[in-house]
């Protein structure tokens, strides 16, 4: 079992890991999962690890970046890995079809252990297989995530390896995974001489914050006025007011309405709303929910306000987000 916490595991080696890369995966995500492996089979001396990539049909795989990387073998004529991985992107379950569930429940009968990185969590939650599960994705699509799958038990984490199953939020934090995984089955030394190559000087804790605090990511040094970020970025399906708001931050309200004009050059009310629309566009994208349950779930009396809202912000109607996922910095933070 991978949370196994004392010593490294009895792993006959070489292991060899499947990676399922699902078009527009994350090459970041890919990469810093592999070379770890690679750096730990030179630094051990002998292979340690290897690793096949899986695609639908066997042919190349386009990343999100455009580059594309050659597929050893086809999902139908894939071996029942020990491990698999999957790497995903945007609209992770467009890719979800009966033969990947097939192939994942068979995998999970054989006992191998399965992992995702990114959205691929999404695959696994939606054939089940992480139903009892402490499991986490990238933190933009954490809330659609949580709200999909109330069966899982979702946390936001870099990653978290929960008996056989590992996930990570994608970019940097599969290095962290993986680096982690090593420890585990090769011991420590292995894992921070591989993270040393890599200019790692410490390998993160899996509950360690996907997101940089408010003050850093805002590039702020007021106390209250990160306090009052926090408190709406933790309050956006119950919206607090501005006087709540205020007095929660240590603040009073004209303080409160002239930090964020200094900083932001908008209201407090504007930048809350501009979260919670943040928040509703990502419920669109990942999740199926009514239109009427997101308008609820970031904080709106009702289905029409959300959508007027929604319009005055981005220029569409909310349902045009089901056929068009946008990539890129948020409306609020440009």
């Amino acid at each position: 079992m991978l949370a196994m916490p004392l010593g490294p595991l009895a792993i006959e080696a070489p292991q060899t890991l499947g990676f399922l890369l699902l078009s527009q995966f994350s090459m970041m995500a890919f990469v810093s999962a592999v070379e770890p492996l690679r750096v730990a089979n030179r630094l051990a001396g002998r292979e340690l690890y290897r690793w096949e990539i899986v695609s639908r049909d066997g042919q190349s795989v386009e990343a999100s970046n455009g580059m594309s990387l050659v597929a050893d073998r086809a999902l139908d004529d894939a071996p029942l890995y020990p491990m698999l991985v999957i790497c995903a992107g945007f609209e992770p379950e467009r890719h979800y079809d009966r033969r990947i569930k097939s192939w994942l429940l068979k995998l999970s009968a054989a006992g191998a252990d399965l992992g995702a990185m990114d959205t691929g969590s999404f695959l696994l939650a939606r054939a089940g297989l992480l139903d009892g599960y402490r499991a986490t994705t990238h933190w933009e699509s954490l809330d659609s995530f949580r709200e999909t799958f109330p069966k899982v038990d979702v946390e936001n984490a870099l990653f978290l390896i929960d008996r056989n199953r590992l996930t990570c939020a994608g970019g940097t934090a599969a290095l962290d995974m993986m680096l982690h995984l090593i420890s585990l089955q090769h011991g420590h030394r292995l894992a921070t001489a591989v993270s040393e190559q890599f200019i790692h000087a410490q390998i993160r804790d899996p509950l360690d914050r996907q997101r940089m605090e408010p003050r850093v990511r805002q590039g702020i040094s007021h106390t209250g006025l990160a306090r009052a970020i926090a408190l709406m970025e933790s309050n956006l399906e119950d919206p607090l007011d501005a006087e709540k708001l205020a007095d929660a931050a240590g603040l009073s309200l004209r303080q409160l309405e002239r930090l964020f004009h200094k900083h932001f050059k908008m209201a407090p009310r504007r930048y809350y709303l501009d979260l919670r629309l943040q928040r509703a566009r990502a419920l669109l994208q990942y999740t199926d929910m009514p239109v009427v349950e997101i308008a609820v779930a970031c904080g709106f009396g009702s289905a029409a306000h959300f959508s007027r809202s929604y319009h005055a912000w981005t220029g569409k109607a909310p349902s045009s987000e089901r056929r068009r996922v946008e990539a890129g910095i948020m409306p609020a933070l440009r």
